[in-house]
C-alpha cells in the first residue's frame, strides 16, 4: 500500500497557506468542489512540485439502498485521472432516500447519515463499492462516518461491520479516528475495541479532525482544534500499526497557518507515540472474496423503506420510526436545517446579503416545509422563489433585488446586460403566462 505520509485537506480558504507549509507530502481535495477542465492553480502547483492530491468525495451515498449513480461514477474517476491520483475514498454513508423503490418523493440530507449495522445493509453496501470498483480507475477507499444517531436493531458493532465489509470487497479503509471519538461520545461505543476488530492492513489512511461538545453531544464540526482523546486514539492507531498517511481536515473557521503547523506536529508527534509502543504480530489482512450470487433486491427494498422512514422524520416532520431516540433525532434535525442554511449561504452568497438578518430566521422557517430534493444551488432558487411567491419579504427594494438574483440564475443562460435583451425575454416570459 502507497505511503502517503502527512497531509491537510485542500481547501481554497487556505490554499495559499498549504502551498507554503513545510513537511506537507499530499492533500485532500473535495471531489465535488474540483472541476477537472479547470483544476485550480494551486493544486496544478502542488501536483508540479510531487505533492499528491486525493478526491475525497461526500456525494455518492454508497449506503443507500440505490445503486450508485453511474454519472456521480463517472465524475469521481475524471476527477481521480485529472489529478492523477493513486485512489480516491468517500464515506460508509446515506445521503439520500425514496424514489421509485419506495415510491415516493426523493429526498436529499445534505449531510452524511449513518447505515444501519445490519445484514442487509452491509449486503447493499459492498454490492454498491464493488459496482463503484468496477468503475474507478484507480483503488477505491471508504471512511466511517461520525454520528448523532443510532439505529435500532443493529446486528454488529462498527468494527465487525468494518471488518466484514473489508473481507467482502478488498476495498480499502479511511479510518477517521475523530469519529470514532464522535461515536464514543454520541453511542458509547469504545474507540479501542472498534481499533482492535478493524482489518488494520485494509486501512489506506487516517483522517483526524476537531469539534465540539454542547449538552452530552459531540459535533463533528472540522472548525475547532483537534482535541487530546482524538490524539490519544490516533495513538492507539499507530501502536497497532503503521498508517500509510494521517490527514489533518479542517473545513471552517481558518486559524492562522502557524496553527494549523502546531496541530500536523502534534498529529506526528502523536503517532511516533504509537509508533514506539507498537507490539510484534500477525494482524488479520482483508482479503476479497468471490462476489455473492445472491440478489439484493429484497435487501434493497427493506433498506430502502427504513432509510426514507429515517429521512423523512429528520427533514421532512413526517413520525419518528419506531426504535430511535426521539431528542437526538430532533438534534440531529436542527443540526441538519443548519448546516443547509449554511451551505446555500455559501452557494449563494447573495441572498445574505440582500435578506441581511433575515436571512437565516426565513430559511430555517422554509426548511421545516420545504425537504431539500435536489443539490444546494437548487435549494437556493427553491428558496428565492418560495420568498417571492409569498408574502415574508415586504420591502419593496429588497424583493426588485431578489427577484433580479432569482432570473439571473433561474433560466438556462445568464441574463444580458444589454436593456433590448433584457426586455425581449421580458415579453416573452409574459406571453408564455398567457
Amino acid at each position: 500500500m502507497e505511503r502517503l505520509g502527512t497531509g491537510i485537506g485542500w481547501r481554497p480558504e487556505i490554499a495559499d497557506a498549504v502551498e507554503g507549509m513545510p513537511g506537507i507530502d499530499w492533500v485532500e481535495a473535495v471531489a465535488e468542489n474540483v472541476c477537472p477542465g479547470h483544476l485550480p492553480e494551486s493544486l496544478r502547483r502542488l501536483r508540479e512540485r510531487g505533492v499528491t492530491v486525493v478526491p475525497h468525495g461526500v456525494s455518492l451515498g454508497l449506503g443507500g439502498a440505490e445503486r450508485p449513480d453511474a454519472g456521480r461514477l463517472l465524475a469521481l474517476a475524471e476527477r481521480a485521472e485529472a489529478l492523477g491520483s493513486p485512489l480516491v475514498t468517500e464515506h460508509i454513508a446515506f445521503v439520500r432516500a425514496g424514489g421509485p423503490l419506495t415510491a415516493s418523493p426523493r429526498l436529499e440530507a445534505g449531510h452524511l447519515l449513518p447505515v444501519p449495522r445490519t445484514r442487509d445493509a452491509l449486503d447493499v453496501l459492498c454490492e454498491n463499492i464493488r459496482i463503484a470498483q468496477d468503475a474507478l480507475p484507480v483503488p477505491l477507499a471508504v471512511e466511517n462516518i461520525a454520528a448523532l444517531i443510532a439505529w435500532p436493531g443493529e446486528e454488529m458493532t462498527e468494527g465487525q461491520f468494518l471488518y466484514d465489509l473489508a473481507d467482502r470487497t478488498g476495498v480499502r479503509l479511511l479510518i477517521d479516528v475523530a469519529n470514532l471519538h464522535t461515536n464514543h461520545v454520541n453511542r458509547g461505543e469504545d474507540p479501542a475495541e472498534a481499533l482492535a476488530e478493524l482489518p488494520l492492513e485494509a486501512i489506506a489512511y487516517v483522517h483526524v479532525a476537531g469539534g465540539f461538545e454542547r449538552d452530552g453531544v459531540w459535533h463533528d464540526s472540522h472548525a475547532h482544534p483537534v482535541p487530546r482523546p482524538v490524539l490519544d486514539i490516533l495513538t492507539d492507531l499507530a501502536s497497532r500499526v503503521s498508517p500509510p498517511g494521517v490527514l489533518l481536515e479542517r473545513d471552517e473557521n481558518f486559524p492562522e497557518p502557524a496553527e494549523l503547523e502546531g496541530e500536523l506536529a502534534a498529529i506526528q508527534e502523536a503517532v511516533e507515540k504509537g509508533g514506539g509502543v507498537r507490539a510484534g504480530g500477525a494482524w488479520r489482512a482483508a482479503a476479497s472474496a468471490e462476489p455473492s450470487t445472491v440478489s439484493t433486491d429484497p435487501a434493497r427494498q427493506r433498506l430502502a423503506l427504513a432509510q426514507t422512514a429515517l429521512l423523512s422524520a429528520l427533514v421532512a416532520g413526517t413520525p419518528v420510526p419506531e426504535g430511535f431516540d426521539r431528542v437526538r433525532l430532533g438534534v440531529q434535525a436542527r443540526a441538519l436545517a443548519g448546516k443547509r442554511a449554511d451551505v446555500v449561504a455559501k452557494v449563494a452568497p447573495e441572498l445574505p446579503v440582500i435578506l441581511g438578518a433575515g436571512y437565516r430566521p426565513a430559511f430555517l422557517a422554509y426548511a421545516q416545509g420545504a425537504p431539500m430534493t435536489d443539490g444546494y444551488r437548487r435549494d437556493a432558487l427553491d428558496f428565492a422563489g418560495h420568498l417571492l411567491l409569498g408574502e415574508e419579504v415586504r420591502d419593496a427594494r429588497v424583493r426588485r433585488e431578489l427577484r433580479e438574483w432569482w432570473l439571473e440564475r433561474s433560466g438556462p443562460a445568464p441574463r444580458s446586460r444589454r436593456p433590448g435583451v433584457r426586455l425581449a425575454r421580458a415579453t416573452r416570459r409574459a406571453l408564455l403566462r398567457r
